[in-house]
């Protein structure tokens, strides 16, 4: 018997995407996004419409103010809202950035008090794991100590590039909790940082190229002192409780890198169908349609890579191989297909009137944060390794 084999969404998720279509064409008008772009502002007020909608942690469950779906559910929230607008989209979809490692690994106690809050639209989420001098890697020593202090922890240390650390009500840090062990990933401990921990500093880092309503700090720790009940998951092992947080976080980064190239396509297609050249529209040039099935075809393998990493975490088998190829391909795919969109739109793209413009300024950074390329290509090729 053959059995058959469906590339199709359910109804269910079919409505989900058209929910966040409708939702992202009412809210992200193009002054609002102009009115949170320059000013570097986040806008609580679309993420509260969003959290009261269940958008924000759609996968998450509902006793703890999600909706109770999977992460494909999630990939598709991401994936529309990118492409309805890469700023406000990306902003959006990074606000519960880190609630998963409470979820997965946080005491009952832990998840009451600091998830809840999230999913209602009250606060945001903030991990840290980004070190000046470290970058995306973080199996080597880290800078940030958190020593025993009675029953309690005391932390020292600087955190970079830590997405919403101003406007969350707490930063999960990873810390390095044995200073001796080797190799010292083996010594790194998680822990629930409050934000308004005295010795602790968030400051915003403005000036961003793109996402820029989005909030990035850095996070220094003074002496900051958190109890016992502070730590998140086991000791020393804070390593691989967040490899398996960014394993299914990296998943939504590539949707983000699906929806930014599926926005960027949508625009310059419909400029290819109304802008005329030579007394033709340009999508009847074969340079240019060329470019169009290109980017089409990119944009389709990208989306069955990142639905098949979303699909295999929610059948209880997680790949990191198959998430870390989906989030770098997807990434470099937003890349391309935004640069020929660019080329498509010609002096146009180069004007603000246009808002091709955005998706240009905000893809790169998709192939950076939270693993860049080069990192995701060392997982895949580890795998490879193992696996043969």
């Amino acid at each position: 018997m053959v059995r058959a084999l469906e590339f199709k969404l359910t109804e269910e998720q079919e409505d989900i995407k058209a929910a966040v279509r409708e939702f992202c064409e009412k809210e992200f008008t193009e002054d609002v996004i102009r009115r949170y772009c320059e000013r570097e502002e986040f806008p609580m007020d679309i993420y509260r419409k969003a959290c009261q909608l269940g958008f924000i942690g759609i996968h998450i469950p509902e006793e703890y103010g999600g909706q109770g779906l999977g992460v494909l559910e999630n990939v598709l929230v991401a994936e529309e809202m990118c492409r309805a607008d890469p700023e406000l989209g990306i902003t959006l979809v990074l606000a519960d950035f880190g609630a998963e490692l409470i979820l997965k690994f946080g005491t009952e106690e832990q998840k009451e008090e600091w998830l809840v809050p999230v999913f209602k639209g009250e606060s945001l989420s903030a991990a840290a794991f980004t070190e000046p001098s470290g970058g995306s890697d973080i199996s080597k020593r880290l800078g940030t100590v958190a020593r025993r202090e009675g029953s309690g922890w005391v932390i020292n240390g600087t955190k970079t590039f830590i997405t919403n650390a101003n406007l969350s009500r707490y930063v999960i840090t990873l810390c390095q909790t044995d200073l001796e062990v080797e190799p010292p990933y083996r010594g790194q401990s998680l822990f629930i940082v409050p934000t308004s921990s005295e010795g602790l500093d968030v400051v915003k880092m403005p000036g961003k190229l793109g996402i820029r309503p989005s909030q990035t700090c850095e996070v220094s720790y003074s002496d900051v002192r958190v109890s016992g009940e502070a730590l998140l998951g086991e000791l020393n092992r804070g390593f691989y409780h967040t490899l398996a947080f960014l394993n299914e976080s990296r998943i939504e980064i590539a949707a983000q890198g699906v929806g930014v190239a599926q926005g960027a396509f949508d625009r310059a297609l419909e400029y290819a169908k109304e802008r005329t050249l030579f007394g033709k529209p340009l999508i009847e040039l074969q340079a240019v349609s060329h470019k169009i099935a290109w980017m089409a075809t990119k944009i389709e393998a990208a989306r069955l890579l990142t639905y098949k990493a979303a699909w295999l975490t929610d059948q209880g088998k997680p790949d990191p191989m198959i998430s870390s190829m989906a989030k770098w391909y997807a990434a470099r795919v937003a890349v391309e297909v935004v640069d020929e969109a660019a080329q498509i739109f010609g002096g146009y793209f180069y004007f603000e009137d246009y808002d091709i413009q955005r998706f240009y300024r905000v893809a790169k950074i998709i192939e950076i944060y939270e693993g860049t390329k080069e990192v995701q290509k060392d997982t895949v090729a580890r795998f490879l390794a193992k696996r043969a």
